[in-house]
């Protein structure tokens, strides 16, 4: 089982977007994903609330719930069979809480936006993983993703020169596109829309996948 974390503390970089598209990847490959969501928002939880019974199965877990009446171990436990867990994780994570939700992890992206806050933000959230989480550079489990991207723009090309400074790599870049809007309200990701409206959605994600099937060092 792959386990992947979706992290930046900085609330509306676009995780719950990466994560169910992720989810929904996988799914329609046959693989068998499950969200697991410590967002108290929801999101992820909603959005596979809306799925149809026809289309590919994805799981999820509520652990941002708190049930007094089971051990905590208990309520995250993952069904059989799972072959990758999708960790949504809320905004205004602490540092010190990164160690326990990046342990055991084999992938963790990091979604930014092009904007001055979110680079700022960024950078303290790259900083605290490898600081603190104790991620290694050269393991080559920490990845970022730049999203919601307008290419000919003065502020994407500071985010990309500035994403070069981290020595982190840039495993992504997906472009400000309605579908990701539509494709959540209908509780589908882009690859499940038609291929003729999401064809360069789709084409973007490619070079993430194969940086997630890559193996990393632990």
């Amino acid at each position: 089982m792959q386990r992947i974390v979706v992290l930046n503390p900085k609330g509306g970089s676009g995780k719950t977007t990466l994560a169910i598209n992720l989810a929904s990847y996988f799914a329609t490959r046959q693989q068998k994903p499950v969200l697991m969501d410590f967002d108290p928002q929801g999101s992820s939880l909603r959005w596979v609330k809306k799925r149809q019974p026809a289309q590919p199965l994805i799981q999820s877990i509520a652990a941002f719930e708190k049930d007094s009446r089971t051990t905590r171990s208990f309520q995250l436990r993952v069904p059989g069979g799972t072959t990758h867990l999708i960790i949504d994780t809320p905004a205004a994570l602490d540092a010190p809480q990164m160690p326990d939700i990046t342990r055991g992890a084999d992938k963790i992206l990091v979604p930014v936006l092009p904007s001055d806050i979110d680079i700022h933000a960024c950078s303290r959230c790259v900083r605290d993983l490898l600081l603190v989480a104790k991620i290694r550079r050269e393991d080559d489990r920490l990845a970022v993703v730049a999203n919601r991207v307008r290419r000919n723009t003065l502020i994407y090309q500071s985010l990309i020169r500035f994403l070069q400074t981290l020595g982190i790599p840039i495993v992504a870049t997906i472009r400000d596109s309605q579908n990701y809007v539509r494709a959540a309200e209908l509780g589908i990701g882009v690859h499940e829309m038609k291929s003729y409206i999401a064809r360069e959605d789709v084409e973007q994600w490619v070079s993430l996948t194969e940086w997630l099937e890559k193996p990393g060092r632990q």
